[in-house]
């Protein structure tokens, strides 16, 4: 990759790593953090919803807002939104706070997404897409698996420094932004799309998209969210209950399982979609993630719950940038509403993956993970479909 597009991704992947970050490190301290508060699991449950819920609600707003203002100034107020947040989670002194908190870091914290991506989309080409959309994928893996570690170590201090320190670090990365990444859409572009922008309801525009030709892919988006909510939601709880972890524990398998998941992300996707294409990419990493999930449940100790998870990790670190290379290729000019859009279907999916896993976890503590095996063989099964009606639709075109 030339050192001129490098260097605008490098800091795209620097914001993505702190925003995940901050989302990550909330994985092994909230179910004690509201303990402290005296809250239940169904508002734990709430406060992990309630998230997904805004970015679901705001993220296609801010799509279009960045097609017609710019990549560059949502990425800054996204930065500094979510860093208020993480201040207002650290001193929180009631439930209610914890709860503006979270609304908070969603509503900002979805502004950042849809940005960074249109902005690789408007930086590379439609071979090396892949590549970019592979290394924010990367950074953005190893921000949510390092933030647990980080979460877990400085929870020792008080329950209060690890979101001290999310809110200093997305500060420090919006001033930078702020000063030195380059805007990626020309004026002259910002003018034509603001020209063409949709001002109709969400849920029509959502409509709409799933009627357009990356309709099964944003329905993928969502499948594939929600079958994951259904891990990140109680994957603190389960190890506390089935084997007694720590939040430091469950923080380092998070770690080290993210690490190679930001690994396959950032070496092998560019890779495998060049040379076997995206369709077969993305799968292959819906069958790995459905295989992830069925022996995430059969692990005994500590070392096979590592594989096990690094297993699962491992799908889904290559499925979603396949998945998102996909939609920005068939997304045209339309980038920054596309990828709000995108969003917005993977935010529905924590949504309801984070409400279904808490409610089915009081019932059985393995059946969220049997909830998510059965959703990627679904969406794998679906997805041969859809791509075989595609390839008839393609071959019915280039004959006439």
């Amino acid at each position: 990759m030339k050192s001129k597009e490098f260097k605008p991704l490098f800091m795209l992947m620097i914001n993505m790593f702190v925003i995940m970050m901050g989302i990550g490190l909330v994985i092994p301290i909230l179910p004690y953090y509201v303990e402290a508060f005296g809250a239940t699991s169904m508002e734990l449950g709430l406060l992990i919803a309630v998230f997904s819920f805004m970015q679901f609600l705001l993220a296609p707003v801010w799509g279009k807002l960045s097609d017609k203002y710019g990549r560059k100034p949502l990425i800054a107020i996204g930065m500094f939104g979510f860093a208020g947040a993480e201040f207002i989670f650290a001193f929180a002194t009631d439930l209610w706070m914890l709860f503006l908190s979270r609304i908070l870091a969603g509503s900002f914290g979805s502004a950042i997404m849809p940005a960074a991506m249109a902005y690789v989309s408007d930086r590379t080409t439609l071979e090396r897409r892949g590549h970019g959309m592979g290394m924010l994928g990367a950074a953005m893996s190893l921000g949510i698996v390092v933030g647990p570690g980080v979460g877990g170590w400085l929870a020792e201090i008080s329950l209060a420094t690890p979101f001290l320190f999310a809110g200093i670090a997305a500060t420090v990365a919006g001033i930078i932004s702020l000063l030195i990444l380059p805007e990626s859409l020309t004026a002259d572009k910002r003018q034509e799309l603001a020209q063409t922008v949709d001002n109709s309801n969400q849920f029509i525009q959502m409509w709409h998209a799933l009627k357009s030709p990356v309709g099964f892919l944003l329905l993928l988006v969502f499948g594939l969210s929600f079958g994951l909510a259904n891990f990140q939601t109680i994957f603190g709880m389960y190890a506390l209950h089935q084997f007694g972890y720590s939040p430091s524990q469950v923080g380092f398998i998070m770690v080290l399982v993210g690490v190679i998941g930001a690994i396959a992300q950032g070496g092998l996707v560019g890779r495998l979609t060049e040379r076997f294409g995206d369709e077969r990419v993305v799968l292959a990493a819906l069958l790995l993630s459905g295989i992830g999930y069925i022996v995430m449940m059969l692990a005994f100790d500590f070392i096979t719950v590592i594989v096990t998870t690094c297993i699962f990790f491992l799908g889904n670190s290559i499925l979603r940038p396949a998945v998102n290379t996909m939609i920005s290729k068939l997304a045209g000019e339309r980038q920054g509403m596309i990828m709000g859009l995108n969003n917005s279907f993977l935010s529905l999916g924590n949504v309801a993956g984070a409400l279904v896993a808490g409610l089915v976890f009081e019932l059985n503590m393995y059946l969220p993970y049997s909830v998510g095996a059965l959703t990627m063989f679904v969406l794998m099964g679906a997805t041969i479909y859809w791509l075989s009606k595609r390839q008839a639709k393609q071959t019915i075109r280039s004959t006439v």
